[in-house]
């Protein structure tokens, strides 16, 4: 164990700390984004310090509570998966007890924050909470969990718009869309990584689904994406400089669709972590042509 969390003194904290994927906060920044980008396209470019600062805890907090939960729900199948029979639960370095208790910590923590926002924002949260932590029993049952992914991922817009300004016109459901459509993309190129477990072990994925077709499939939901942001822009009225960062946007996606065109499994990981940089381009777009 390496980094920060392998030089903290107590077991429990380490194990707890991993268990949430802390060293890893892409899933972070990929459950962020839709928010902010909601809150900048509801606060016309400039979105309130207060709920950006609520809303990046919440997603700390919230993927968290997810990678928990999923590690609850796959305790019996993450030791068959050789990325995943390390992790903390699966490799027994973590009691499930423990564990159930890191989550009501962490749901505790989340409902906190929602009680900062309006009444009916926080029926959103209510509803967010439910989708991520049902989403481990989605792959069991759906053929394309990624969908589930999706709207639980891009529960966030609905939530930070009618925060931002207590309604939810139709652009904050034409930006849930548009963000669906990009989580289902980037999670399809993870998916590609675990292909071959996932067909072992019985589990479904995207990319399992669109088989030699994945990367097509990719590149439409990134183009059905960004069509929608265009969208988006246009009856926003945003300026000029929205249109060079979405244009920003789909070069570096069309460069994702380039590195995995191999399907090499560094080359598909390098992909999905840069989804990161895909979520500032629209973002600083929404400021700055706001």
């Amino acid at each position: 164990m390496s980094g920060w969390i392998g030089r903290l003194p107590h077991a429990w904290m380490r194990e707890s700390l991993l268990l949430m994927r802390a060293d890893r906060p892409i899933g972070t920044w990929l459950l962020l984004w839709p928010a902010l980008w909601a809150l900048a396209a509801a606060g016309g470019g400039r979105p309130a310090w207060s709920l950006l600062v609520i809303f990046s805890l919440g997603a700390f907090v919230m993927r968290s509570a997810g990678c928990v939960a999923n590690d609850i729900t796959d305790r019996d199948i993450d030791p068959l998966v050789a990325r995943t029979r390390t992790r903390p639960l699966a490799a027994g370095r973590i009691s499930l007890r423990a564990a159930k208790r890191l989550l009501v910590g962490l749901l505790a923590v989340a409902l906190a924050l929602g009680a900062l926002l309006p009444v009916m924002t926080l029926g959103l949260c209510v509803a967010g909470a439910l989708l991520a932590l049902t989403y481990p029993f989605a792959k069991r049952f759906i053929p394309t969990p990624q969908v589930h992914l999706g709207v639980a991922f891009a529960w966030g817009v609905p939530i930070a718009w009618s925060a931002a300004v207590q309604e939810l016109p139709v652009e904050a459901w034409i930006l849930f869309v548009a963000a669906i459509c990009w989580t289902i993309g980037f999670d399809t190129i993870y998916a590609m990584m675990d292909r071959e477990d996932d067909l072992k072990v019985g589990v479904h994925s995207t990319a399992i689904f669109f088989g030699r077709f994945d990367i097509a499939a990719t590149g439409l939901l990134y183009l059905l994406t960004l069509g929608l942001l265009a969208v988006l822009g246009i009856r926003l009225h945003l300026n000029g400089f929205y249109a060079l960062f979405l244009l920003g946007a789909l070069v570096h996606a069309g460069w994702q669709l380039f590195v995995i065109r191999h399907r090499e499994t560094g080359a598909e990981l390098r992909a999905f972590l840069s989804n990161k940089w895909f979520g500032w381009l629209v973002f600083l777009g929404l400021i700055a042509g706001g």
